[in-house]
């Protein structure tokens, strides 16, 4: 390209060209290099006055690219976007580079080569989607040309219009009718820039008994069109679907226009399956949106090229009044908004567009022929030959449900239960849609909300498989992952119940109920408050539940514990996620209640020991001290003085039976240590309470995780059980094995050492606690009797 970029005679375009693809090149080049690393936050990425001396164009550019990437390196979505702008992306920015550098040229240079871009532009795009004798108007906004034909027709119905304005509106209304499955916010859109009020636009309610559930309801819009008529308005246009913004279905674009004809209406069609008119076989209820007044097509999202203007085809023979709702200019600069799309059409020619196009409807169908053959997946397709568009969503039915649900279902008022089943649906499909498209990141899935569906999950290869480059494999990849997450599905689905009984049948849990989350369900341990106010309680039971989840999480188990949502999730509650046919309800929730307790009574128990010590120590003290009185009424005043009393004590030495105290941790009090002078040893003291126990100390096989059931049966378990317990039983009616005299005499030595042992070290135990139960007047008496020795 390089060389024949220098063989042009003209050297700015040259020049243009040759800096346009350095351009693309720099900004393109994802690696980052260790130096933009570690100066990633430096001086120069402060905004700071414009400096004086100017850059050239390599650093501006390098700083074009650090604002891409730089910030933005963990969002691999729009780095994936711009490594597949690809070549014909180029021409398409090309354009707007030459439309600034055409538009200096001569007045009457610039006429010619505006009319012959829009000319062949106009005339390429009325052939590619069999759209005869149209005109055609290039906008930014694809909103902008619906837009503009409302005017067209407005200046067409109103002949005053020009002189009087609104005036003629007042005095007979205009009406536009847009379907309830067109994109949010259209028909408000139209009223704001229109300058007309809500009550102009009419919303036509789709089929609820016959036909696809999101296509006009053709007799019900005749009948609002003779009302409105007959009340004095103007039933001026009807906007239709080729390919619903939600599930892509066609109106009856046939009957629609038969019925526009009859009142004199425009009837203009969108959609993305207005895409399909390019390809040789084209479905009968596509092919009659040729036959309509106007079409806006949006080429970028079909073709993958950026920045480039959508196009609105119409019919008109009045170019005066086209021009009056501008939808021509008589500026050639404007008449330049074509040029990136010439060039464009240019570069990948007929069959790249139509081979384009193509692909994309076979990735859509590749995807319906795998989703047939899934068990729990109900699709949404209009037209299983030719849909352009893939809907499905989870969906397991229920062979013994209530007949009354049924009725429930298909009258007007849903009963409850079935309304919470569909919010567990749209629930476990949003979750689904979301999983599929981070896996999946090249298949464009998306998650849609539909009247009627719920939430179903979206796949439109011709908004998203240009840009993102999707491919067969892709397709293949996204069924997998498909795969794999039904069962999951199915197995929380159907253990939901399951959970919710058992938290309510154990006490200490509370079951939350929460629609919106995506999983097993929501338990939070209710803490038992002792009189505490509401505030105190509140941390108390934030505290629980805190450790209760750093335990649960600590746990190696397959499941998936959280404080749940970050917006609009139930406080202080435990919420669990997607599961596994082979869970263990009952186990886990047993774990959850023994947990919980566990950290209640440790905490109880952190919480009273500063209060239990304290008191300990006081009544301590006061025996003490009444121990100090009691032994000077017992040895007399003189044994207390100090020489007096060494002499009185080595003529008449002074026997009194050691007292001891121990303080208990467990009961909170003082006792005596009377029975380790007894026993020879120190007890145990009070028995502590038991603490709960939980399914964490449960046998389990080599590798099993927690909460999973045993892969063991019940009766291979019951058969090793009772053999091992044989076995046992055996071994313990076996005697002891005959000894000869040595054995027997290195026997009876052995045990006499052994109690040898015993006996020194009960004496030790002895002495050691005589000596710590001694009081301080004691160890300084002794001392002062060996100072005078």
């Amino acid at each position: 390209m390089d060389a024949s970029l220098e063989k042009m005679v003209d050297p700015t375009l040259a020049e243009m060209g040759k800096n346009l693809n350095e351009a693309m090149k720099m900004l393109e080049d994802n690696q980052r290099k260790e130096e933009e690393n570690e100066k990633r936050y430096t001086r120069k990425d402060i905004p700071g006055p414009l400096q004086g001396s100017g850059q050239d164009m390599v650093s501006i550019l390098q700083l074009v690219q650090n604002l891409m990437h730089g910030e933005e390196e963990e969002e691999s979505s729009q780095a994936y976007r711009l490594q597949n702008v690809g070549e014909q992306g180029h021409m398409a920015l090309l354009g707007h580079s030459l439309a600034a550098y055409i538009s200096v040229l001569d007045r009457e240079r610039l006429r010619k080569l505006t009319a012959r871009i829009l000319s062949d532009t106009t005339l390429w795009l009325c052939r590619l989607f069999r759209y005869e004798n149209g005109s055609a108007y290039y906008h930014e906004d694809d909103r902008e040309g619906l837009l503009k034909i409302c005017r067209l027709v407005i200046h067409t119905r109103y002949e005053d219009y020009t002189v009087e304005g609104f005036n003629v509106l007042y005095t007979k209304q205009p009406v536009i009718y847009i379907s309830s499955a067109a994109r949010m916010g259209l028909g408000q859109a139209l009223c704001n820039q229109l300058g007309l009020p809500l009550s102009c636009m009419c919303r036509v309610p789709c089929n609820t008994m016959f036909g696809s559930q999101h296509q006009m309801d053709v007799a019900l819009l005749d009948r609002l069109i003779k009302d409105d008529a007959e009340s004095g308005k103007l039933p001026l246009l009807l906007v239709a679907n080729a390919g619903t913004p939600g599930a892509g279905h066609t109106d009856k674009l046939g009957r629609l226009k038969e019925l526009c004809e009859q009142y004199n209406m425009w009837l203009h069609v969108e959609g993305v399956n207005l895409a399909t008119l390019a390809l040789g076989y084209v479905s009968s209820s596509v092919l009659a949106a040729t036959k309509c007044d106007s079409m806006t097509l949006t080429l970028g999202s079909w073709l993958g090229l950026p920045a480039v203007p959508a196009v609105t085809l119409y019919r008109h023979e009045d170019p005066s009044l086209s021009l009056a709702a501008g939808l021509t200019s008589s500026q050639p600069v404007e008449k330049l908004r074509a040029l990136p799309l010439w060039l464009s059409l240019q570069y990948l020619g007929h069959d790249g567009i139509v081979e384009r196009i193509k692909h994309a409807s076979q990735l859509s169908q590749r995807l319906l022929e795998n989703l047939k053959n899934l068990d729990f997946i109900k699709t949404s397709v209009e037209d299983e030959l030719s849909s352009p568009v893939v809907v499905f969503k989870f969906f397991q039915e229920y062979a013994n449900r209530d007949q009354t649900l049924h009725a429930a279902q298909a009258s007007t008022i849903q009963h409850p239960i079935i309304s919470n089943e569909r919010h567990v649906y749209d629930t476990f499909n949003q979750w689904l849609g979301e999983q599929l498209a981070q896996l999946v990141p090249a298949s464009g899935v998306d998650v849609v909300e539909l009247e009627d569906e719920g939430t179903c999950v979206r796949f439109s290869p011709l908004m998203t498989s240009a840009v993102l480059g999707t491919e067969i494999q892709d397709v293949d990849q996204l069924v997998d992952c498909l795969k794999m997450k039904i069962p999951v599905l199915t197995s929380t689905l159907q253990l939901r119940e399951e959970f919710e009984q058992e938290v309510k049948r154990t006490v200490g849990l509370l079951y939350i109920e929460d629609l919106s989350w995506p999983g097993l369900g929501v338990v939070r341990y209710s803490y038992h408050s002792d009189g505490k106010n509401d505030d105190k309680q509140e941390k108390e039971l934030e505290k629980i539940n805190t450790e209760l989840l750093k335990k649960l999480n600590e746990l190696e188990s397959d499941l998936s514990f959280s404080l749940g949502p970050e917006f609009g999730g139930e406080k202080n509650c435990i919420y669990i996620g997607m599961v596994t046919e082979d869970l263990d309800v009952s186990e886990l929730v047993e774990t959850i209640a023994a947990t919980g307790r566990e950290i209640e009574e440790n905490s109880r128990l952190l919480e009273n020991m500063t209060e239990v010590v304290r008191k300990g120590i006081q009544e301590a003290q006061l025996q003490l001290q009444k121990a100090n009185e009691e032994r000077l009424l017992e040895e007399g005043l003189l044994r207390q003085i100090p020489v007096v009393g060494s002499v009185l004590n080595w003529f008449s030495p002074f026997q009194a039976s050691p007292k001891g105290r121990t303080f208990n941790l467990t009961a909170g009090s003082l006792e005596s240590t009377e029975s380790t002078y007894v026993s020879k040893a120190q007890g145990t003291g009070t028995t502590p309470p038991p603490t709960p126990t939980s399914s964490l100390a449960k046998q389990r096989l080599p590798g099993q995780k927690f909460f999973k059931r045993s892969l063991r049966s019940s009766d291979a378990f019951s058969e090793t059980s009772s053999v091992s317990h044989c076995d046992d039983l055996e071994k313990t009616d076996q005697r002891p094995p005959t000894l000869s005299p040595g054995q027997e005499q290195g026997q009876l030595e052995t045990e006499k050492t052994e109690q040898q042992q015993e006996v020194a070290q009960a004496t030790t135990t002895e002495t050691d606690t005589v000596q710590s139960d001694r009081s301080p007047n004691d160890s300084t008496k002794a001392e002062e009797q060996g100072s005078q020795r």
